[in-house]
């Protein structure tokens, strides 16, 4: 079986978007993954299919219902985790779209408006996730992002399997830096380690490289793993740089 995402929106004409192209979209047409779409308004029991409500207590904006929500989950009658895309989520991780590329799926709830009654949260078994501490229109271009880090890890999207283990985030570090032809642009001139076809001195650098990146742009990974990836001494990697 193919890897199988729901999306229940407001919006179902946004999917398969961005996602319809490219390796995600090959992908897509070659059947190993699967996309439905669910359209919240089918679960309103209003004529005028409304999905949302003032909020208890006052204030401004409109809140998504819990009976609503819930009617449009419970459609979705299958063994797959089901996440809700909000703010107030955990962050999304790289270790958690390996869990979720590895399963056979998801399904996924995007919020809208001011947001949705805590009750659902509570009565049914959804995984709040953040993409980032920010605030977008709606959940459905955050669920995009969230589809697009676990299709292109399923077997068969990318060209070559090792093109995913030594990306930022994979070992738990930012990817090493990247340069490709012409030699020389503008006055900048790749390393010449990249250049010497040492494959040892080669994998030594970026290992280096990663750890010094991670270090100076993202000191809270650097905290959250640990010293065991602390960088080797300045010596030794200003030697390695100059060969």
């Amino acid at each position: 079986m193919s890897w199988a995402a729901t999306v229940l929106t407001l919006y179902p004409e946004m999917f398969p978007g961005p996602l319809g192209h490219s390796l995600a979209g090959r992908a897509l047409s070659e059947g190993i993954w699967s996309l439905d779409t669910v359209q919240i308004r089918d679960f309103a029991t209003d004529r005028h299919r409304s999905v949302d409500d003032t909020p208890a207590g006052g204030g401004a904006g409109m809140v998504m219902r819990a009976d609503v929500l819930a009617a449009a989950l419970d459609s979705v009658a299958d063994d797959r985790p089901k996440l809700v895309m909000t703010p107030r989520g955990a962050p999304l991780t790289q270790g958690f779209v390996r869990e979720l590329a590895a399963g056979p799926g998801l399904s996924i709830l995007c919020g809208r408006f001011e947001g949705i009654d805590e009750r659902l949260l509570e009565a049914r078994p959804v995984i709040p996730v953040s993409i980032g501490d920010y605030v977008l229109s709606g959940g459905e271009v955050a669920a995009l992002v969230l589809l697009d880090a676990c299709v292109r890890l399923l077997s068969g999207v990318m060209g070559q399997p090792s093109s995913g283990e030594e990306e930022s985030f994979e070992s738990g570090l930012l990817e090493y830096p990247h340069y490709t032809r012409p030699v020389t642009w503008e006055g900048r001139t790749i390393p010449e380690v990249l250049r010497s076809g040492d494959h040892a001195k080669i994998a030594a650098w970026r290992k280096a490289k990663a750890a010094e990146e991670t270090r100076l742009r993202r000191p809270d990974l650097i905290e959250r793993h640990g010293g065991a990836r602390r960088p080797p001494p300045s010596g030794a990697r200003r030697e390695d740089e100059s060969k």
